[in-house]
């Protein structure tokens, strides 16, 4: 009775041994069909490159706004450009019906800049595009172009300064040639839209002020029609021109508070805060 015993055992360890060789078999075959069905797997173009060691050398560190845009969290980026989007409209919708209070165009560029500064030009442009989607919603199409020519694009431009931490006066001349832009853009359109050139009006009330501006200095002279037309074209760059450096005292404010600080100011502006 034991030697049959024993005979089982000994027919049964050479079964299950038979079995663990025939299932590596199996193994073996499944993996060689799997490299035969994807002939990319083994070409050495296709292959995950090696790992770059870090580099070592001093000197290189990123900067924080770098790191921020290198460590984004997609959610967090969506939920900021949304807000700031809302925001946006908002000053835009309140400086609308209030316009008693002009201090609200002074925060329209700052929103988009802000997103731009932090998180990268993809954020920043579609900050500017979503609150324009929203303003037209809410305020229909030619009020909500009115806003993003020029401010949304005065927005990604400052931000692109800010992030590439280009000079003041770089980024003042820029702005100020955008809302340039954005004020002959808004002549022009509600030309089409009442049917009559404004621009015409604007050199007509120009001549009557170039006339009284003579008179004062002691010209006997009637101004010409360039000469009128160059004045009114200097009279909107340097308000522009004050308009946006008033943008970077804002900015320079607030951002300091929020974590993102602008380019390094001139010295006479420090001094001008510091009174």
């Amino acid at each position: 009775m034991f030697n049959y015993l024993d005979s089982q055992s000994v027919d049964l360890q050479l079964e299950l041994t038979s079995v663990k060789d025939l299932l590596s078999n199996i193994t073996h075959l499944a993996d060689r069909a799997g490299d035969r069905g994807n002939p990319l797997a083994s070409h050495p173009e296709h292959q995950s490159p090696p790992e770059r060691p870090q580099s070592s050398v001093v000197g290189t560190k990123p900067s924080p706004v770098e790191n921020r845009t290198a460590n984004a969290n997609p959610p967090i980026v969506l939920v900021e450009t949304a807000f700031l989007a809302s925001a946006t409209s908002l000053l835009w919708l309140l400086s609308y019906y209030l316009p008693a209070v002009p201090v609200f165009r002074v925060f329209f560029p700052i929103p988009i800049a802000l997103i731009y500064l932090r998180w990268g030009r993809r954020a920043g442009w579609m900050t500017a595009l979503v609150s324009g989607l929203l303003l037209t919603v809410l305020m229909g199409p030619t009020r909500s172009i009115s806003f993003v020519i020029p401010y949304g694009m005065m927005g990604v431009q400052l931000g692109a300064c800010w992030r590439r931490r280009t000079s003041w006066l770089t980024s003042i001349s820029l702005g100020a040639m955008v809302d340039c832009l954005g004020v002959f853009f808004r002549f022009w359109l509600t030309s089409v839209l009442l049917g009559e050139d404004l621009w015409v009006y604007l050199m007509l009330r120009m001549r009557d002020f170039c006339e009284w501006l003579f008179v004062q200095v002691g010209i006997l002279a009637e101004p010409s029609l360039p000469v009128i037309q160059v004045l009114a074209i200097a009279l909107v760059l340097v308000s522009n021109f004050v308009y946006v450096f008033v943008v970077h005292l804002v900015a320079l404010l607030m951002f300091e508070k929020l974590g993102n600080s602008l380019p390094k100011a001139p010295a006479w502006v420090d001094t001008l805060l510091e009174l």
